[in-house]
């Protein structure tokens, strides 16, 4: 076949997922092509304006840390900032932020078409071809007609796969709304055999700023000083804004009424969700209303978060109340609201079906078993959110590039990232129902805390090209300053009165205490760390060196399972002692590792002995 141009890297969507995809492929040198329908809407933000949240701000940082950029961007762009659970341990906190939607967008527009090895093109990848009598990718063509020689594809489609828009019994045929689906793409996707299924999200009204009556509501304001998401946004090496930062712009709360309930309890049989027009599975955590009406009938009211979606202008995103009852029952369920008694809706809620791959389709570097060069990232892949989308596709592009470039793949552990825990569960266990990201997915949740990330990664960063020398040198000076620190403390000692006695004690020791924070051991004549983003390390280090110690011990087991790799075409029927069953399974999963394989549905601890002796066996025979 004769091609019109040719790229290493092909990325096809231009969302979260596309542009971190995009991004790091480029970054680590591969001459790369982002493919989009419209340049314009790249990092659009089509439900809740806003990046972080509980586990999801852990995943920012990560990207951050790696060499993403969704972090600088809601640093750049955002509304109000807060970290959440701070009456909790450090394992559980999490960063949010409240995203100006079209200042965000600008950013990844401009970011995108300023990047050096990367092209936007603005059209529809409608087919993908392969190499003659091979399962490896060749290239793909475009709607217009362009064909595109590449080695590696990455397919971030979000909702577009034959995507249908769901308001009361009205369907339109759409990706995100006004814009048109992706319908010819699936064809490949049947063709190779990879098996389709439905999956269903939503998104509420908009709601008109200026007819809300804001006096009764509860007030929800941004923390002071504000923190941030990117360890490089000025100053460098701190997790909080100085002076100088735009204002905040306050959330508020409402709630629903026995009203709102019993308008969507008679209309019921009018949504798209129990009218059964909707046959894809929607996400449990974040449910459409009509759903929490069913599902906790006996609940009195539901919160509902008022959130601005830019700074200037008139649009309201109302968090909690997304539906697909139809238009007119919408505006009366609303109205039902205190607050909203005469509010404007600027466009009305729907719900949107999609089809997804399940990915248990993927290896771990989310590179397809079935084709060679094809990679997944996003909501195609099963999972919801901005932030778990731009995870997913900061490791396929990362992965694509290298693959393209002949070099080793990079993957991320569980114990080393809460994106390597989503990318595991994801390709071991699967999804059936959209995927969402919680600290307690995660058994190393101690360690894979938010504000460790840029020190959990930098190596691992540094290693493939994505940071910079200046930026390691920065952080590898950063760490070491925190060990300096930590060893003085264990040294460094004072007299002190316990009772009527004289004690000696370090500056360790005082530290662990509950009521002692590190600002607290100037008392007592210690130095302090100058630098907040230290002394922050230093005092989660010391009062949790603990519990760090007991994490570490019973998660030893599983990192050494995690280091002994599998074949990939391993014959699992030549080791004795495995089941039909458990050969089975093994062998459609292609576990890359024994820990991989421990993870996998049914596979019980015999076999995983099974296979370590048949390793053994095998090594000594070599």
């Amino acid at each position: 076949m004769i091609y019109d141009v040719e790229y290493d890297v092909v990325v096809i969507g231009g969302g979260h997922a596309g542009i971190e995809a995009a991004l790091s492929s480029a970054k680590l040198g591969a001459k790369t092509a982002l493919i989009t329908l419209d340049k314009e809407k790249i990092g659009l933000m089509p439900c809740n304006p806003a990046i972080g949240g509980i586990a999801k701000g852990i995943v920012v940082r990560e990207i951050d840390a790696l060499g993403g950029e969704m972090g600088k961007a809601i640093d750049k762009t955002g509304l109000q900032y807060k970290v959440l659970n701070t009456r909790k341990g450090p394992a559980v906190r999490s960063p949010r932020a409240q995203a100006d939607k079209e200042e965000y967008r600008k950013y990844m527009v401009n970011k995108t078409q300023n990047t050096p090895n990367l092209d936007v093109i603005e059209d529809e990848v409608i087919d993908i071809f392969l190499k003659k009598n091979s399962n490896e990718v060749e290239g793909v063509l475009t709607d217009k007609g362009l064909k595109i020689k590449t080695k590696s594809v990455v397919i971030t489609t979000g909702t577009f796969l034959d995507g249908v828009i769901h308001i009361g019994d009205k369907q339109i045929s759409a990706g995100r709304m006004g814009e048109k689906p992706s319908n010819k793409l699936p064809e490949f996707y049947k063709k190779m055999g990879f098996p389709l299924v439905r999956f269903k999200t939503g998104t509420p009204a908009r709601l008109d700023k200026n007819t809300i009556n804001w006096s009764g509501l509860e007030e929800a304001p941004g923390d002071e000083p504000p923190p941030k998401f990117s360890f490089w946004t000025e100053p460098v090496g701190s997790y909080w804004f100085k002076e100088g930062q735009k204002d905040q712009i306050s959330c508020y709360i409402t709630y629903t009424t026995e009203k709102t309930h019993k308008i969507i309890q008679e209309n019921l049989h009018r949504t798209a969700l129990y009218g059964g027009a909707i046959t894809g599975v929607g996400p449990r955590y974040c449910p459409s209303i009509e759903d929490k009406i069913v599902k906790f009938e006996n609940k009195p009211r539901h919160t509902v978060w008022l959130e601005p979606e830019t700074r200037n202008g008139i649009s309201i995103y109302p968090n909690g109340l997304s539906t697909s009852l139809p238009e007119e029952v919408q505006w009366e369920m609303y109205r039902s609201i205190p607050g909203l008694e005469n509010v404007v809706l600027l466009k009305p809620a729907y719900a949107i079906e999609y089809d997804v791959v399940p990915p248990t389709e993927l290896f771990p570097t989310l590179e397809t078993k079935r084709v060679k060069g094809l990679f997944h990232a996003g909501n195609f892949n099963g999972t919801t959110g901005y932030e778990e989308a731009g995870g997913q596709g900061l490791v396929a592009g990362i992965n694509a590039a290298l693959r393209a470039l002949g070099k080793e793949p990079f993957y991320i552990r569980r114990d080393e990232g809460y994106i390597g825990v989503m990318i595991d569960d994801l390709t071991t266990k699967g999804v059936i129902e959209p995927y969402r990201l919680f600290t307690s997915r995660s058994e190393y949740r101690l360690h894979l805390r938010q504000d460790n990330a840029i020190l959990r990664f930098y190596e691992k960063a540094w290693n493939i090209g994505m940071l910079t020398e200046e930026e390691y040198k920065i952080v590898k000076e950063t760490e070491e300053e925190i060990k300096k620190w930590l060893e003085f403390y264990k040294n460094e000692a004072t007299k002190i009165a316990v009772g009527n006695d004289i004690k000696k004690t370090t500056a360790f020791n005082l530290l662990q205490k509950p009521d002692i924070s590190i600002k607290d051991l100037s008392n007592y004549q210690f130095p302090v760390p100058e630098k907040d983003y230290v002394a922050e390390e230093v005092e989660i280090n010391v009062k949790y060196s603990g519990y760090f110690e007991r994490e570490q011990k019973l998660n030893e087991k599983m990192r050494h399972l995690e280091n002994i790799k599998l074949p990939e075409n391993m014959d699992y029927s030549k080791v004795a002692g495995l089941r039909k069953e458990i050969i089975q399974k093994l062998e459609k999963a292609k576990p890359l590792t024994l820990a991989h394989a421990a993870r996998l549905e049914g596979i019980t601890p015999a076999a995983i002995t099974a296979i370590m002796i048949y390793l053994q066996k095998e090594k000594q025979s070599a």
